[in-house]
C-alpha cells in the first residue's frame, strides 16, 4: 500500500495527478504527455517501497491546451464513482 496524503484538496481549476510506475523513465514519459495537454507546476518524485517510482504532478486545467479544454468541456461525470480496490 502506499502512503497517502493528507493535504486539502488542490484549488479550484487545479488537479493532483499520480503516476506509479516500474521506472523513472516511464513514469516521466507519462507526465510528459500530460504537460503537453495541461501547464503544470509541481513536479514531484517518490521510490515505490516495492521497487518502481511513483510521481505527482499538479496541472492547471483552466490552462489546457485546445484538444483537453474541449473534452473538459463537453465531458459528464463518470457513472462509476469512487477509490479503486488499492486506493485509501
Amino acid at each position: 500500500m502506499y502512503p497517502t496524503d493528507t493535504a486539502a484538496l488542490p484549488s479550484a481549476g487545479h488537479a493532483e495527478i499520480r503516476i506509479v510506475a516500474a521506472t523513472p523513465e516511464a513514469a516521466r514519459a507519462v507526465a510528459q504527455v500530460i504537460r503537453c495537454s495541461f501547464a503544470g507546476a509541481e513536479q514531484r518524485s517518490y521510490p515505490v517501497p516495492e521497487g518502481g517510482t511513483r510521481l505527482h504532478l499538479t496541472v492547471d486545467t483552466g490552462s489546457g491546451a485546445e484538444p483537453a479544454l474541449s473534452w473538459l468541456a463537453t465531458s459528464r461525470p463518470s457513472s462509476r464513482t469512487g477509490t479503486h480496490v488499492d486506493e485509501v
